[in-house]
């Protein structure tokens, strides 16, 4: 690194196999709109999640091209809901979720922390075993290691015994286990709102500034009479 220069410090975004493309889509829209760096490693299963969700497809060798379509989508899965985002791909870094010798997998990598959105139940176990199968798991391993702040969104319902206690594991561990659960208090009038207000806590739970949603001031009513401020 050269003097003067500042290290490039991401998050590392996960997405896992569990439908709810839309919320990692939201977080990773506002984190690039931030000025926050992202390196990204998007499992094989959500793969099929997000073309099955959304008609899109995540290749390696195309990923720069099918990130850009995904984030202008909006939660409904049509196009042209976002701006386009190329003036802030270059924060991305993508990673191959076969890639084990990836730079996040090293706890010597330098990251803010780990962001899993959505996390399915197989990958909330893989973390919770220490398991590692794959980069996006690995890279949480090495999070939590590393006393890094990892925040799981576990979109999944309902949870058996056996998910739950994994759940209890990592929080054990000092994860933050956020469920994808929406709430309506703040006056959600379209899909994307529900989508934004779940976004929103997991970078409330990151410590990452954003304006994704409404927050309470304990004034009963305001989100039926659609108070913006």
């Amino acid at each position: 690194m050269k003097p003067g220069q500042t290290q490039r410090r991401p998050w590392i975004v996960g997405v896992s196999g569990a439908s709810g493309t839309p919320y990692a889509a939201a977080v990773l829209r506002s984190l690039l709109e931030g000025g926050e760096s992202v390196d990204l490693v998007v499992s094989r299963a959500s793969r099929l999640t997000l073309l099955d969700e959304t008609n899109l497809p995540f290749r390696d060798a195309r990923w720069r091209d099918d990130l850009r379509e995904w984030l202008a989508r909006g939660a409904d899965g049509k196009p042209g809901a976002f701006d386009a985002f190329e003036e802030h791909l270059d924060g991305v870094r993508h990673w191959s979720a076969g890639d084990l010798a990836a730079g996040p997998s090293s706890g010597s990598y330098p990251a803010k922390g780990m962001l899993i959105v959505p996390a399915s139940t197989a990958c909330v176990a893989g973390v919770a075993l220490g398991l590692s199968k794959d980069l996006l798991q690995r890279a949480a391993s090495v999070t939590l290691k590393e006393g890094r702040k990892l925040v799981v969104a576990v979109r999944e319902t309902p949870l058996n015994g056996q998910t739950l206690r994994h759940l209890v594991s990592l929080d054990d561990a000092g994860a933050t286990v956020l469920p994808a659960s929406p709430a309506f208090y703040a006056g959600a009038t379209h899909i994307q709102d529900l989508v934004d207000f779940v976004a929103g806590r997991v970078l409330d739970a990151a410590g990452v500034e954003h304006g994704l949603y409404r927050r309470w001031k304990g004034e009963l009513g305001s989100g039926s009479r659609g108070d913006t401020t």
